[in-house]
């Protein structure tokens, strides 16, 4: 009979404590706890369930790192309030001026963020910025609308294209991005095809915004250079009513949105094509997101939920084997 090193090429070490630097595969035996273990990675990432928001909500947006994420307005029918995440607990913190929900949001982190647009049960432009205490009334858009694609970028710096300008979300839809400086909204190269529910990331000078819909579904994805758009391979799934996070229009990922129910799918972008990889838990519309990379990312909230979800990649971790 073949022994276990014969089958995989390295013997069963015994250790007090887990080893500090296992590799794939490896097998040990844990002395203080009397129990075998394995390592086993999974390069493709993987979703967990993080700490649950306090107020459900739908529509609702975001934005930060997964440790460091904020969570503000949605609906139904519409809401102000604000949650700030710690990596484990969301905690309530001070409303939006604004009670609103389908705005969009942009921010590095949960002390600089902006929120624009949205609805109030009428169309606005509304733009607000946060600064770990309080948000604080600037410009407005250019264009008020709801429904708009991410806002990738920061709270000094963001980009946001594409919504809606009625109040339901409906007809006319956008294809006009514009630009915040800190200041106030400039007008830029508009979208190749207009449409509302977008999702993506990035920064102002480089994005991705994918998905969506023209009155139809769409997986149309389109990069930012900084000044103009470009059509590039479509969704592996069409779909709308996504979220998403991203470094770059090299680096996104998109997750969550409609195809003909709720969906869990995520997909990455690499700057030349999208790959499915892990499913959410929860399968959700009209999530918030947070994460400016590709690697670690908050999803929250969507269709009235109070789930919070953290994607990390590639994701490693240490097994009991059960040996009854």
């Amino acid at each position: 009979m073949a022994d276990y090193i014969g089958i995989h090429g390295g013997k069963v070490q015994n250790f007090s404590t887990n080893p500090p630097a296992p590799i794939e595969g490896q097998v040990w035996y844990n002395e203080t706890t009397g129990t075998i273990k394995y390592f086993t990675s999974n390069p493709a990432g993987a979703w967990a369930s993080g700490g649950n928001l306090n107020t459900a909500r739908d529509q609702t947006t975001g934005a930060g790192t997964q440790t460091t994420g904020l969570c503000f307005g949605g609906g139904p029918p519409v809401d102000d309030e604000t949650e700030s995440y710690n990596g484990s607990t969301w905690t309530e913190v001070n409303d939006l001026n604004t009670a609103r929900r389908a705005l969009t949001g942009a921010g590095a982190d949960n002390t600089a963020a902006l929120a624009f647009g949205g609805t109030t049960g009428s169309n606005t432009g509304v733009t607000e910025t946060w600064n770990g205490t309080n948000w604080t009334e600037t410009a407005d858009l250019n264009s008020a609308r709801n429904f708009a694609g991410s806002g990738a970028g920061t709270n000094t710096a963001a980009l946001m294209a594409g919504g809606a300008t009625a109040d339901d979300g409906g007809p006319p839809i956008l294809a006009n991005a514009e630009t915040w400086n800190g200041t106030s909204w400039t007008e830029v190269g508009d979208l190749n095809t207009a449409r509302r529910t977008i999702a993506g990331g990035g920064i102002v000078t480089s994005a991705i915004f994918a998905g969506g819909d023209t009155g139809s579904t769409v997986g149309i994805a389109e990069s930012w250079n900084g000044s103009a758009w470009s059509e590039v391979a479509d969704l592996t799934t069409t779909r709308r009513r996504a979220a998403g996070a991203g470094t770059s229009n090299t680096a996104a990922l998109i997750f969550g949105g409609y195809i003909s129910a709720n969906s869990a799918l995520t997909e990455t972008w690499n700057g030349t094509s999208w790959t499915e990889v892990a499913d959410m838990s929860t399968a959700r519309q009209l999530l918030g997101a947070a994460g400016a990379s590709i690697t670690a990312a908050l999803a929250f909230g969507g269709g009235d939920s109070v789930a919070t979800e953290e994607w990390t990649s590639p994701t490693t971790s240490t097994k009991t084997v059960d040996t009854d």
